[in-house]
């Protein structure tokens, strides 16, 4: 084979409509873990098409933009996420259960997700049409669907009356914390690393923590 002609093979090889050997799951999943780490501002066209083993051009034509190729992993990650709670939400008989099983799913979400979690973290301080899609796709209809909930909790004096957005965080920043294992590695390391730990047992530790701080136990004869 002359030079030129392996040049015209490995051109064709390359090419806009070579076979891509992913299923679209993988391809998501592969795309999660890429954003996840880099961020999206930092990941390339040219990185996906690497660790995706396909051409340059494969994000372009078949998502439009590495933007529409950033939503569609995020909702893939999260396809389902909101029927979990929902489901969680009917299962209980009161607010307090209802809040309490909330936490405790969204905690073991996100300790088993990390990779959707390290993108959530990163990505709630950037003003950005991303933030838009994150908030309409997932933040909204989860603090829609406890927003009654909470609002009786309030009523009844269970826990405090503040702005929306600070209980916001103190109920998911915990949750976002999550992914943080080299820190607390660091910090606790006498422990086997936090990786290779239990980690719906880790969230439900931090969900006990963070539950007795909002939602202590009520004590006869008196207001909490």
């Amino acid at each position: 084979m002359t030079d030129t002609t392996h040049e015209v093979e490995k051109s064709r090889v390359r090419g806009k409509y070579t076979p891509v050997e992913l299923d679209e799951s993988e391809i998501l999943r592969r795309g999660l873990d890429t954003f996840a780490e880099l961020g999206c501002a930092a990941t390339t066209v040219r990185e996906l098409a690497r660790r995706l083993h396909v051409s340059h051009n494969f994000i372009n034509d078949r998502y439009g933009s590495k933007e529409n190729f950033w939503r569609a992993v995020v909702d893939f990650a999260l396809l389902d996420v909101q029927a979990g709670f929902d489901q969680r939400l009917a299962e209980c008989h009161d607010d307090e259960d209802r809040l309490r099983n909330v936490i405790v799913e969204l905690y073991r979400l996100s300790a088993n997700a990390s990779a959707m979690n390290r993108l959530m973290a990163d990505e709630s301080t950037r003003d950005s049409s991303r933030l838009d899609h994150l908030h309409h796709r997932f933040v909204k209809p989860f603090w829609d669907s406890i927003g009654p909930t909470i609002d009786h909790l309030m009523a009844a004096g269970r826990i405090p009356r503040v702005p929306t957005h600070l209980l916001y965080l103190a109920v998911t920043g915990p949750a976002l914390a999550l992914t943080q294992d080299p820190i607390a590695d660091r910090l606790n390391p006498a422990a086997a690393p936090v990786a290779e730990q239990d980690r719906n047992s880790m969230a439900d530790a931090l969900s006990s923590l963070v539950l007795h701080g909002l939602l202590p136990p009520s004590q006869s004869g008196s207001t909490a």
